[in-house]
């Protein structure tokens, strides 16, 4: 007997009995479908964060001032006044692997035009902001270098500011607006970004650092919020947070074993932490989701049980005409694979929907894996061999005299 024969009469038994095989395929479809979907949605969730994280800029990191302390009361990392403008050029002048670096300064501000008005955080950066960040303007330009170093009354706007004070159809470049009552400026509009772990990015604006220091800040001075670092290369992230470190380690005189006044942040261990995060997500719900696999198996076994016994005469008299024993465990495998595979299909299929359907209605992105595919398929092919080899064994098993008997 050659397979294809085996798997023709596999067939012919199977659709014996429609409904009862289609019932028994339902909890492997279940279990495929529910592994593919969730293994979608959450390597879905990891595309979603990795590109959001990428998009806040080009291989970022950012250095901050220390902690400071003010009768026993920590005021939080940033509090100290340990980063200065020549800290971030000599950051880019010294380490090889920095692209490009800015001082960063924030400070919150009413912007207004005419009737409107709108608060916003404002970004205090130099020239260099656009190729870290990698963020260009759509309308007008960025500001200049001899802006920064003037302190300059412009503005670039974010989409979302933009829209709120001018309309979504207009063109504010050219135009004045107060911001806490000083005219500015406007001379160009960011590209619309979108939001990034749910800050929404457009709702800024971005003037000279040196402006932030000299006309919104009181105490003024040199030093500065925070720096923003692009390096050379993504792999190259992890180089210059140590050599930035020795560098700040060096210019501020910390002797050894002493505590940094500054902290590096790397966006790229932000990346990895996003990502292990949802990895594990992805594990548990595509575990929870398997176990119905395992049910399903077990209904496989049920069923193939049930059908040796009702085919015991028909087994007394294959056996009597010469098929062996292994012909006939081939016989009851062959079934039960067949059911998990043909189960395993369409729950390929429904899973590839159910995925669609939950990024459509939950606005979530999904990602079909081929790699879940291939091992939801291989995984329903395994459980149709496991909980079928029993059956199979037992039906190869039975006395040819005895099961001619069986009524």
């Amino acid at each position: 007997m050659n397979l294809w024969a085996i798997l023709k009469i596999a067939i012919r038994a199977l659709t014996r009995n429609k409904m009862r095989s289609a019932l028994t395929m339902l909890g492997i479809i279940i279990g495929v479908g529910a592994v593919i979907a969730m293994v979608s949605i959450g390597q879905g969730a990891q595309s979603m964060i990795q590109t959001q994280i990428s998009s806040m800029g080009s291989n970022m990191l950012f250095v901050q001032p220390g902690n400071v302390r003010n009768n026993g009361v920590s005021q939080g990392l940033g509090a100290a006044s340990t980063l200065t403008e020549e800290d971030v050029l000599a950051m880019e002048r010294e380490v090889p692997t920095v692209l490009a670096a800015s001082p960063s300064m924030r400070a919150s501000a009413q912007l207004v035009f005419g009737n409107q008005n709108w608060s916003v955080q404002i970004q205090g950066t130099n020239e260099k902001f656009p190729k870290i960040r990698n963020w260009q303007t759509v309308n007008g330009s960025f500001f200049t270098d001899a802006d920064v170093r003037s302190a300059a009354r412009v503005i670039v706007l974010g989409r979302t500011v933009a829209d709120k004070l001018f309309g979504s159809s207009a063109d504010p470049v050219g135009e004045t607006i107060r911001v806490r009552n000083l005219p500015f400026r406007v001379i160009g509009v960011l590209e619309a970004k979108g939001s990034t772990l749910g800050q929404d990015q457009d709702d800024t604006a971005v003037i000279p650092y040196t402006t932030v220091q000299k006309k919104l800040q009181a105490r003024g001075g040199t030093s500065i919020g925070q720096a923003m670092i692009s390096a050379v290369s993504p792999e190259a992230t992890g180089l210059v947070q140590q050599q930035v470190g020795e560098l700040l380690r060096q210019r501020h005189r910390i002797a050894e074993g002493e505590p940094d006044d500054f902290t590096v942040r790397n966006l790229a261990d932000v990346a990895a932490a996003g990502v292990q995060l949802t990895t594990i997500m992805t594990l548990l719900l595509g575990s929870i989701a398997g176990i119905s696999l395992i049910v399903g198996g077990i209904g496989i076994m049920n069923i193939m049980l049930v059908s040796v016994t009702e085919r015991t005469r028909e087994i007394g008299i294959r056996m009597a005409v010469g098929a062996r024993p292994s012909y006939i465990r081939l016989q009851f495998l062959t079934e039960s694979v067949v059911l998990s595979l043909a189960g395993g299909a369409l729950g390929m299929v429904g899973g590839g929907i159910a995925a669609a359907i939950i990024a459509w209605y939950l606005s979530w992105p999904s990602l079909v894996s081929g790699l879940a595919v291939t091992i939801a398929f291989c995984f329903s092919t395994a459980i149709g061999v496991f909980f079928g080899y029993y059956p199979a064994h037992k039906a190869a098993a039975l006395d040819p005299i005895e099961a001619l008997r069986y009524e």
